[in-house]
């Protein structure tokens, strides 16, 4: 705030709280003075939400005391402190390889928000359920069939055997063997088969996954799929 608001705030207060009222011609240049020297960096209003005639009048309502400049900066260092914490940095625009402009902008983005300037950017929520996803997105998905470009599936192919011998099965039209419960492993749905070692003492030691799923589960998976049997047979 300049003198000419801090005055305004003054006289705005001076009609709340009488108590605050300077008469004297020195006595008002020296209190402006100091609260033109404690609240300098304080703004009259933003455009999201902060008003210091709204701090002041809050005070008068709620406190017995005679307001000073610290109960106009504590609200404002509380409004300040929330818009922070709810801000995530978005990307900035400029080039990564300039470290200058890019910590510039990170840090112009930030005082914008402390201010008030600017609204916080809040990290989107990750959303799950039937109406979760972005109908626009289901669209992409559906006209590329995958996020995964083809290109990354076939790269991660050899790191992933059983992943990859399961979206194989699908593409040819086979019953997915993953799709059900494995009665022999406990694999659970979506889960691929593992491997049991016994130990001499009769005991499970280890398990490992399996790139291929046990010969039960894919006999489950094929019969809960009638009309493919029976589609296979006719062809």
């Amino acid at each position: 705030m300049d003198r000419r608001e801090i005055a305004a705030l003054l006289a705005y207060i001076g009609r709340l709280d009488s108590r605050t009222i300077r008469t004297d011609q020195g006595e008002a240049r020296d209190q402006l003075a100091q609260w033109h020297e404690l609240i300098g960096d304080v703004p009259m209003i933003t455009p999201h939400g902060w008003d210091a005639r709204v701090a002041a009048r809050q005070h008068i309502r709620t406190s017995p005391y005679q307001i000073m400049p610290a109960d106009i900066v504590r609200p404002w260092e509380s409004y300040r402190h929330d818009r922070l914490a709810r801000h995530t940095d978005p990307t900035p625009c400029a080039d990564p390889d300039d470290q200058a402009a890019w910590t510039a902008e990170l840090v112009g983005t930030r005082r914008a928000v402390a201010a008030g300037i600017a609204q916080p950017a809040q990290a989107r929520a990750i959303t799950s359920g039937r109406n979760g996803v972005d109908p626009r997105l289901k669209a992409r998905l559906r006209e590329i069939g995958s996020c995964i470009p083809p290109a990354a599936r076939e790269a991660l192919a050899p790191y992933r055997p059983a992943r990859a011998a399961r979206e194989v099965t699908i593409a040819q039209g086979l019953p997915d063997a993953l799709s059900v419960r494995c009665e022999w492993c406990k694999a659970q749905p979506g889960e691929p088969c593992r491997r049991r070692r016994i130990g001499p003492d009769a005991n499970v030691r280890i398990t490992t996954p399996r790139a291929t799923p046990h010969p039960g589960r894919l006999d489950l998976a094929t019969a809960q799929q009638p009309d493919h049997t029976q589609g296979s047979a006719r062809a």
